[in-house]
């Protein structure tokens, strides 16, 4: 039976459960708890540090009021970055190259930004689908305008990561089928598509982090319009 190139993007099944639960479920389980020692271990230390630096970075601009999303921001960020990094290994299956996991990552976030600026600061929440000095001709226009790009954030945040990764995995498998196939008649150009496909796998390895740091990364600028 001739498999197809997306066939890797379906949720694996065993004994008719689907095994989506368990692959959210691993990242939570690799990660070392933090214990109660003055002195811990180097991953420990190396990933208090990786948080704090994360949580500085991008709740800095933020004001107070925002600094209660950190413990859910970063927790995320985590989480995405792990989910992402385990899909490239090989004979797994990553959760994040379904669109409805990532919108239900991205829908009740956004959502959650927007009840919090129309419920402080209703004023001003609105005053973001329409700018100062806008000519009254346009004014319906540009409320129209602006209210269908505030409705779009939470799909997009959704579809790029999901393309990104969808177009990593596929050339991936692209690129290493083309290898094995030119192998036997051509070893030489197999060797160079080798190579072409170790340094895919590191570019691959930099879009998966880039990829969920963005995520969280937008979420805290709509998070920062409404707080």
């Amino acid at each position: 039976m001739t498999l197809s190139f997306f066939d890797q993007f379906m949720s694996p099944t065993y004994l008719g459960v689907p095994l989506i639960a368990l692959a959210l479920s691993l990242p939570w389980i690799i990660y070392p708890k933090p214990t109660t020692r003055w002195l811990n271990n180097r991953l420990l230390t190396l990933q208090g540090w990786f948080l704090n630096r994360f949580t500085q970075q991008i709740f800095q601009p933020l004001s107070l009021g925002g600094h209660k999303w950190a413990a859910l921001l970063t927790s995320l960020m985590l989480f995405l970055i792990t989910l992402n990094m385990l899909g490239l290994l090989p004979y797994t299956f990553t959760p994040t190259t379904q669109l409805s996991l990532n919108m239900a990552f991205a829908v009740p976030l956004w959502l959650a930004t927007v009840i919090i600026g129309m419920r402080n600061q209703p004023t001003h929440a609105l005053g973001h689908l329409l700018p100062e000095g806008t000519p009254t001709l346009l004014i319906p226009v540009l409320i129209i305008i602006e209210t269908i790009s505030l409705f779009i954030r939470p799909l997009a945040l959704g579809v790029r990561l999901t393309a990104n990764l969808t177009a990593g995995h596929l050339l991936i498998q692209l690129i290493a089928t083309a290898a094995f196939v030119l192998l036997p008649l051509m070893p030489t150009v197999a060797m160079l598509t080798a190579v072409l496909l170790f340094l895919l796998t590191l570019l691959e390895i930099a879009v998966a982090m880039i990829q969920a740091y963005v995520f969280v990364l937008l979420l805290s600028l709509y998070l920062q319009e409404n707080v």
